[in-house]
């Protein structure tokens, strides 16, 4: 069992609505489900679909943690409601299955994604949210997905983010795992996990490493609403 939740953000006025308290976590997490791996979905990803679980490897949190893994400058992000968050990119990159997709791309094409390292910077429990969204280069989207692919401001216009979706692949340094608290997934104090995001639409499959960045552009986390990016190691 798992709760999904799919980036698919087409401009501050839609992402307003989808990024509202009331609809920043979709469902309850149980204990069992947590310990079975959590893929979330942004909603407005294309058509309305069932939960994504099965799909990938949902086992992650059920094993050992691991180290964190080297990254990039860590960034500080504050909510309205004054959660806070602490980003850190880790690698970007291309492939058939970044996420135990079920459907293959067609040929000629593979999906993107990137990792980050998700932190609570506070000494409370706070809402679990994945602030980041995958970029990548307009030249490099194949023409039946290019429509989808959508710019945002402060952000290079060769640039733009198709619909996506992340997951939490493993917890860092010990990090507890998400907790149900009345409804919500909460993030418990301090705690780290590594996040993958990886995009629902293939690209064409000479897009390399360096065509992808991680910005973090909503408003619920940004107050100017331009993107602040996440700089890999």
């Amino acid at each position: 069992m798992s709760n999904t939740h799919r980036s698919h953000r087409r401009g501050t006025k839609s992402a307003a609505g989808r990024l509202s308290l009331a609809g920043a976590v979709t469902g309850a997490v149980g204990i069992a489900a947590v310990t079975a791996g959590i893929v979330f979905l942004r909603p407005g990803g294309g058509s309305a679909e069932p939960s994504l679980a099965g799909r990938g490897d949902t086992g992650a949190l059920a094993r050992a943690t691991a180290a964190a893994p080297k990254a990039g400058p860590p960034v500080n992000f504050t909510t309205p409601e004054g959660y806070g968050y602490t980003l850190a990119a880790v690698k970007a990159g291309t492939g058939r299955q970044p996420l135990g997709a079920t459907q293959a791309p067609p040929s000629g094409t593979t999906y993107a994604y990137a990792d980050y390292i998700l932190t609570n910077n506070q000494r409370r429990p706070v809402r679990l949210d994945f602030p980041a969204d995958l970029f990548m280069l307009k030249a490099r989207i194949p023409a039946s997905a290019r429509e989808r692919c959508v710019p945002q401001v402060g952000i290079p216009d060769r640039m733009c983010t198709l619909p996506n979706h992340s997951k939490i692949t493993a917890r860092l340094d010990g990090a507890k795992p998400p907790v149900d608290d009345g409804g919500d997934t909460m993030i418990p104090a301090g705690a780290s996990y590594l996040v993958r995001i990886a995009s629902d639409l293939p690209v064409e499959d000479d897009l390399s490493a360096g065509g992808l960045r991680l910005y973090v552009w909503n408003a619920r986390f940004t107050s100017d609403r331009k993107g602040i990016e996440l700089a890999f190691p």
